[in-house]
């Protein structure tokens, strides 16, 4: 295929983002087809048609704007791999004490990985998304990278960290350098169908946050009942089965203990959950595994970055190392609040994207919770997806 080949395949999740991305393309002389990846069917879940991103009405109003700009669209149903690779992989996390982060998942073994192949099969060269990022290619490196969006507040790096330097090289994200604000005037001037439609900052097949309540109706099973520790072992109360609490969370808990106390651990075996002052939530070290490295080939000598460790934490200053095993050591010049295994953990060098991981474990703890062995090496959180998904 040649690399000149000014052709796309847009994904369209319809949304503005993705609606204005589309046009876009058309407007630099792209030959653009649209397609939208139906990924589950809401009666499946136990939502209604019209409920939630992804839905049947994002695939109504993705036609209708193919339609408006007049570009061939198509559904690919990929249901069974999403419930599959996606919603198997949520609940087993949770049901093992991890902590999944299901939009990152998608972006990774779903969306780009399929549309790429997609687009092959089509003879287009480019997939093309409405995510807030922007790619560059660095003649110096002769790397792809990946860097922050002009509208810091809409950036969506954090989330495309896992992107080979060969995907990379055959996406384009349109919205990069533009503000929200301008994307919207865009729709509005078009008189697109979904100029006014909402941002989705939900997890798709789970929009009203009760992870629970879904994974007991998908699964068929009931999570029991269990003790509360205090840091010392001692039994403080019961809970409602462990998956039903979050690391660092205070509200809910319904423990009388004389000074707030939050889950600081939990152990899935023993179906308990730690509790204890907000100090025990703080460490300084993480190890991280499945590491993509973007704008360097690899991680041969320690090296300072700024990271973060969930979407809408600012960057914190910190020193990666490599460790003979692949993974990485991360150390921060602060305490963090509530790392979290099973959780990305993004690295950047300014704007620029150097590479990411998983976490998979944390040490250091500025309160002591490391005595709370097993409890807090099995620590977990709520899935970390409250970033705005890509329209």
């Amino acid at each position: 295929m040649d690399n000149n080949d000014k052709s796309a395949l847009i994904a369209m999740s319809g949304g503005v983002d993705s609606s204005v991305a589309a046009w876009l393309m058309l407007q630099q002389g792209y030959r653009c087809e649209g397609t939208t990846m139906r990924l589950y069917r809401n009666e499946d879940i136990g939502l209604s048609r019209y409920h939630t991103c992804c839905s049947q009405q994002d695939i109504d109003d993705a036609s209708t704007v193919a339609f408006q700009l007049d570009i061939p669209y198509e559904v690919l149903d990929f249901t069974f791999d999403f419930r599959e690779q996606i919603i198997g992989k949520f609940i087993r996390t949770y049901e093992a004490g991890g902590t999944p982060n299901p939009c990152i998942d998608c972006n990774r073994y779903m969306k780009f990985d399929k549309l790429l192949q997609s687009a092959s099969d089509r003879k287009l060269h480019y997939v093309v998304t409405g995510h807030y990022a922007r790619i560059e290619y660095s003649a110096d490196t002769g790397r792809y990278l990946l860097k922050k969006a002009a509208d810091a507040g809409k950036d969506q790096s954090y989330v495309l960290y896992m992107l080979t330097q060969a995907q990379l090289a055959r996406i384009q994200f349109p919205l990069g350098d533009k503000h929200k604000s301008e994307t919207r005037e865009i729709a509005a001037r078009l008189h697109l169908c979904n100029a006014r439609k909402h941002d989705s900052q939900d997890i798709c097949f789970v929009p009203d946050g009760d992870y629970v309540r879904f994974m007991e109706q998908f699964t068929g099973k009931h999570y029991p009942q269990g003790d509360f520790l205090d840091r010392n072992g001692r039994i403080v109360g019961r809970h409602h089965g462990a998956v039903a609490y979050t690391l660092g969370q205070r509200k809910g808990l319904g423990l009388a203990m004389g000074s707030p106390v939050y889950v600081c651990g939990k152990n899935m075996a023993a179906n308990t959950v730690t509790v204890g002052p907000e100090e025990a939530l703080y460490a300084r070290v993480l190890y991280a595994g499945e590491m993509n490295w973007i704008s360097i080939p690899g991680l041969e000598q320690p090296m300072r970055v700024r990271a973060k460790t969930r979407y809408r934490q600012p960057e914190q200053w910190a020193t990666v190392s490599p460790e003979p095993d692949g993974q990485i050591r991360l150390e921060f010049d602060e305490p963090q609040r509530a790392m979290t295994v099973g959780q990305a953990v993004v690295l950047y060098d300014g704007d620029v994207v150097v590479g990411g991981g998983t976490i998979a474990r944390v040490t250091e703890y500025a309160g002591d919770c490391r005595q709370q062995a097993p409890a807090c090496a099995q620590q977990t959180a709520g899935t970390e997806n409250t970033h705005e998904i890509e329209e």
